[in-house]
Parts: C-alpha cells; sequence; structure tokens
C-alpha cells in the first residue's frame, strides 16, 4: 500500500471513530433537548435546513464540475427516497425513540445497522460474500458482535422507573409506570424501525455514488428535499410549522438547530464519503463507538445507570 493509500486509510478509521464519538454525545444532547418539548417534526424540518445551508457552498465550489450533465428519472427517484428516507423517516422514529427511551438504547439500535445492510448490500449484490474468504468472515464475525452488544445494551439498560427523570410521586402509584414500560417499547420499536430505514438509505446511497459521485451535493440535496417533506407532514398533520413548547424561545432553537446540523451534517458529509471510498459495510461496523460513549455520557450527565433485567 503506497504513503497515500495508508494516509487515507488512517483518515477513514479515525474519522469514522470520532464521527461515532460525536454522535454518541449528539444523542445525550438531544435527549435533553426533547425534554424541553421541542416539535420533533419542526427539529427535523429546521436541522435539514440548516444542514443544506451548511453544506451548499462547499458542494458548489468543490463538485460543481462532478454534477451529471442531466438528472435522469431514476437518479431522481434515488434522490427523493434518500431524502424521504433519511431526511424525514429516520430523523422523526429516531427522535421518538430517543424521547421514549434513553440516549444508550437510541445508539445501541444503530449496532443493528451492520447485519441488515450487510445482507441488502449481499442481495443486491453490492458486497461481495465468500464464506471461503477471511475478508467476508470478518464481516460476519464483526457482523454479529453488533447484534450482541445492541441486545447486551437492552438488557443492562435500566427501567425507567428507575431513572431520576421520573418524579418521586409517580412511584407511589401504577399508572404512570405502566405508561412508562408502554412508551419504552414504543421506542424501541421506533428505534428498530429508524434502523431498518437507514440502513436502505445507506445502501442507495451507495448505488446512488455510482451515478453522482459527490458526497457534499448528494447530502446537501437530500437535506432540502428531507426538510421540504418533512415541512409537508407537519402542516398536513398540525396545520402549521409550530415550535412546540412556548417555553422555548427563538435564540435556544437556533442555538440548538445550529450545534446538532453542524455535528449531524458533517457527520454524514464524511460518512458519505466513506461508504464512496470503503463500502456501507465497514462504516456501519464502527456504530459500537458511539454505544458506548453515549452509554458513558448517559451516566455522567443524566444519571440513567446500567443495571440488569431490563428485558426490551
Amino acid at each position: 500500500m503506497s504513503s497515500q493509500g495508508r494516509r487515507e486509510e488512517f483518515v477513514i478509521l479515525f474519522g469514522l471513530t470520532l464521527t461515532q464519538l460525536v454522535y454518541g454525545a449528539y444523542f445525550v444532547f438531544l435527549s435533553r433537548v426533547l425534554n424541553l418539548g421541542i416539535n420533533l417534526l419542526f427539529l427535523v424540518v429546521a436541522g435539514n435546513l440548516v444542514t443544506f445551508v451548511l453544506l451548499a457552498p462547499f458542494s458548489v465550489a468543490l463538485e460543481r464540475k462532478k454534477w451529471p450533465k442531466k438528472v435522469s428519472a431514476w437518479l431522481m427517484l434515488q434522490l427523493v427516497l434518500i431524502s424521504l428516507g433519511g431526511g424525514t423517516a429516520f430523523q422523526v422514529l429516531m427522535l421518538m425513540g430517543i424521547k421514549k427511551t434513553s440516549p444508550a438504547i437510541a445508539s445501541a439500535m444503530p449496532n443493528l445497522s451492520p447485519g441488515f445492510i450487510f445482507i441488502i448490500a449481499a442481495c443486491f449484490k453490492f458486497e461481495k460474500v465468500d464464506i471461503r474468504c477471511n475478508y467476508s468472515r470478518a464481516k460476519i464475525v464483526g457482523t454479529l458482535m453488533c447484534l450482541t452488544g445492541a441486545t447486551a445494551m437492552s438488557f443492562l439498560q435500566s427501567s425507567p422507573a428507575s431513572t431520576p427523570l421520573m418524579s418521586p410521586s409517580s412511584s407511589l402509584t401504577g399508572g404512570p409506570p405502566a405508561a412508562a414500560d408502554g412508551d419504552w417499547t414504543v421506542g424501541c420499536i421506533c428505534l428498530l424501525s429508524a434502523v431498518f430505514i437507514l440502513s436502505c438509505t445507506v445502501v442507495l446511497q451507495a448505488a446512488t455514488m455510482n451515478e453522482f459521485p459527490t458526497p457534499l451535493s448528494l447530502c446537501s440535496i437530500t437535506s432540502l428535499m428531507g426538510a421540504f417533506f418533512t415541512a409537508v407532514v407537519q402542516i398536513a398533520t398540525e396545520r402549521k410549522i409550530d415550535v412546540g413548547s412556548p417555553d422555548v424561545g427563538a435564540g435556544i432553537v437556533a442555538c440548538i438547530v445550529l450545534l446538532g446540523s453542524i455535528a449531524a451534517g458533517g457527520c454524514l458529509a464524511f460518512q458519505t464519503w466513506c461508504i464512496k471510498k470503503r463500502g456501507p459495510v465497514l462504516v456501519s461496523v464502527f456504530s459500537p463507538v458511539g454505544t458506548v460513549c453515549a452509554a458513558i455520557l448517559s451516566v455522567l450527565t443524566l444519571g440513567q445507570l446500567l443495571s440488569k433485567g431490563r428485558y426490551v
């Protein structure tokens, strides 16, 4: 391997590790933000718009010459599906899951994505599988480790009734804890659905990059389309674009959206570039790093301890 190849390999491995650390901290940050009462759909709309504003100038400056001269109907369909999956459905379901469970569980569920992505990519011939090849065996073992890690986190996560976020009066009655358990189950279903949608979106991104090899442009375009689709959903369901809680001011919203978009948008763009270079499976294998980071930060900032006996 040449020195340039080694540098690129180091950048990819170090960058993916750092990306997952940022994601882990971002999940904990979102958990505290959602407690303020911000509307989930509004948060997705604003986040996608800011991501587009941040990435669009770089995509124009760096990738304009690589844009296709003609946008085919198939490419447009791919962009629509990516924006609906990654820009709308995944983010809404993930935020609902974080709100109803915990940052540790929310960051553990994406560990299932290597399994989903590996199966989907293999079915569509994006990933070569040869059981006689050590590389394929390593991928299979890594996938099993990710699945085991996600399952272990579900068993070790403390129950909602034992967390400091529950009020003392709630523990004295029978109703609220049951509701919390119900919310926990719904939250896990939302997270599982989000991970499956994300897995399909990642594989679709890898396919789209063959025709549209511009990761920054791809992220900026799908973010803008995702903001539009999410806004349509909010208007259709709530008749207006609403922040949510009246206690949340414009300054707080701007700070939350800006920080979130810088973190999520930057990480998303880097991951898209890594997908182009090394494929979707390698990118997804780094998910456990974010889980460990979120679990540690949850203990330090939210007091959500890991304990035996929580079954999801």
